[in-house]
């Protein structure tokens, strides 16, 4: 999979997020074990605990969708300031795939890492 075909994704898809609180917009994009894209934005609500994520809302449409195995999680925002997923997207995204490849792209910078690093002890049943 070309990663920049991921990225793009995710670029294109932050422009859709609803941020009317924060400002900040997010955007993913997570590629399946069978090779299907999903993308997602961050959905915030003034009730901030119950804001939604950009990595959570890809996730959550493919499982929708019977998919399950996951390779690849790029992440969008236009912000300077390098930015990670959240604790409860951290966990969310271990319970499907621990191996995870991730690439951040914050404006002019990109880091590359996987959920493993970001999350070395999940919890598990």
């Amino acid at each position: 999979m070309n990663n920049q075909k991921l990225i793009e994704a995710a670029k294109k898809v932050s422009q859709e997020a609803y941020a009317p609180f924060s400002g900040f917009k997010v955007g993913a994009a997570l590629l399946t074990a069978s090779g299907k894209i999903f993308t997602g934005c961050n959905v915030e609500n003034s009730s901030y605990g119950l804001t939604n994520c950009a990595e959570r809302t890809a996730l959550f449409k493919a499982v929708s969708e019977g998919e399950k195995e996951f390779v690849e999680l790029s992440i969008y925002s236009e912000s300077d300031k390098v930015f990670y997923p959240c604790g409860a997207c951290r966990q969310v995204l271990a319970e499907f795939a621990d191996d995870l490849k991730i690439t951040i792209v914050s404006g002019s910078k990109t880091i590359m890492v996987t959920l493993k690093e970001l999350l070395p002890h999940s919890f598990k049943l």
